[in-house]
């Protein structure tokens, strides 16, 4: 079979047509999860993107081990083990992170197309006076922010000064060099995709129709990518509702690029007899809890809950619906398992072959997640439990504090808004002493790579 995996960044559960969402257009996705296994809960273990895809490619919890960085030699990581066994693999990426000089996620894959100038990536050389910042973009004023975040803008504006229509932004592009890679395989099967859109990571700015789909009536400042932290005293409430609806915008923009590569896999006999994976890293704050964009290591459902849609070869399980607590590490023993495989060497999530085919409900009763060294969390159908470490401050201009708690029962809070730590202090402990057990039995042991 062929293994196709399409990952969008930054891609919130909520707002999928399929996962519940009223009132985003996503009808390429929802009509693809009428002939999938959709997973309802669905988290990252380690935030954010760069642990999410060492998490996906090598089948282990990050999040006690490693934070933003690349992967090791030591690391076996899944595409290096399907190449070993006679699969052609390709990364289809615009994810600029991944081609920085010194990271190595590109290994195991025999063609590499990365897709340049999302976001900061240098790429386009221009005199900063040749842009414009000011249109879609405001400073908040503290000067540190300031420094750091005004040259990441004007890069920006001079990567997309060569646009030329719908099909030079990046998602396009990214689905089109996908495309074109299927096209030029001569067999059809033993084929490893992965497609990793940015989009619809900020900045969010959408072509026409999906600027103003979801806010036609708007006449303030369109802010595309507003500063990372908390909008009140920087954003008014229209303007953080209008940044909300460009990002929606961008999740329609994607959803319509993400039909392109599905009709083309079916327009090239390759539907049937391929196993095709759709998911996200992690989501973005819009506005909840004061906060624009991950500008935080808060693990909260807003961030850490992702789509996860599995289909089939052939349509085994179509329509249905899964509720079991899965992670991104489950990604890989998965495949592996589903391929017959010998496991990566050092895995420690658990294969899903057994609730796709219907044999077993579950693989585990909970979730964790969080950011390496800054905070940790853990769920389960009831409760919802958050612990800030020691490195996560104490900040400022934040009341969290290290060894603060905070906990949710999530029946009757499922936006997490009335912390019960202080309330029920016996749950608290129970919850925690089963996160620090899952962080305890956790490994992460040097590994030779595989055997190719």
């Amino acid at each position: 079979m062929n293994v196709i995996v399409i990952l969008a960044d930054s891609l919130r559960y909520d707002h999928l047509g399929c996962n519940g969402n009223p009132w985003i257009q996503t009808p390429h996705v929802d009509a693809f999860a009428q002939e999938a296994i959709r997973f309802t809960r669905a988290y990252s273990e380690g935030l954010p993107t760069l642990p999410t895809r060492t998490a996906y490619w090598t089948g282990r919890f990050t999040l006690p081990f490693r934070g933003w960085q690349s992967p090791v030699p030591t690391d076996p990581l899944l595409a290096e083990l399907l190449w070993g066994h006679g699969y052609t693999t390709a990364l289809v990426t615009d994810v600029y992170h991944l081609h920085w000089p010194g990271m190595s996620f590109n290994r195991g894959f025999d063609t590499v197309r990365f897709i340049r100038g999302q976001e900061y990536d240098r790429w386009i050389a221009l005199p900063d006076e040749a842009v414009d910042i000011q249109t879609y973009h405001r400073l908040n004023g503290i000067p540190e922010d300031d420094a750091l975040w005004r040259p990441r803008f004007l890069q920006y504006m001079k990567n997309i000064s060569v646009r030329q229509g719908e099909e030079t932004y990046f998602a396009p592009q990214v689905v089109n060099a996908a495309i074109a890679w299927l096209e030029a395989q001569k067999q059809k099967d033993r084929l490893f995709l992965w497609v990793d859109l940015f989009d619809p990571h900020e900045p969010w700015d959408p072509p026409a129709p999906f600027d103003t789909l979801y806010d036609p009536g708007y006449t303030g400042q369109v802010l595309i990518d507003p500063v990372p932290g908390f909008v009140e005293g920087y954003m008014t409430p229209e303007e953080v509702r209008h940044t909300a609806a460009l990002y929606a915008g961008e999740v329609s923009f994607v959803d319509k690029w993400v039909g392109k590569l599905f009709e083309a896999i079916k327009a090239l006999d390759l539907w049937e007899n391929s196993l095709i994976l759709f998911t996200s890293d992690h989501g973005e704050f819009l506005g909840e809890r004061n906060c624009i964009r991950k500008a935080r290591p808060w693990p909260y459902e807003e961030l850490a809950r992702i789509p996860f849609l599995v289909k089939m070869p052939g349509g085994e399980g179509a329509g249905r619906t899964v509720e079991a607590f899965i992670q991104t590490a489950d990604l890989a023993p998965t495949l592996c398992d589903l391929l017959g495989l010998p496991p990566l060497p050092g895995a420690t999530g658990r294969s899903l072959l057994p609730i796709l085919q219907g044999k077993a409900h579950a693989v585990r009763d909970e979730a964790i997640s969080g950011w390496y060294g800054r905070s940790w969390s853990i769920r389960n159908a009831e409760w919802s439990l958050y612990l800030w470490l020691e490195g996560y401050g104490p900040q400022p201009w934040d009341p969290r504090q290290p060894g603060q708690r905070e906990l949710y029962a999530l029946a009757q809070d499922p936006g997490e808004t009335t912390n019960l730590a202080s309330i029920y202090p016996n749950v608290a402990d129970a919850l925690e002493l089963k996160l620090r057990r899952i962080i305890d039995g956790l490994t992460w042991e040097p590994a030779p790579p595989p055997r190719l």
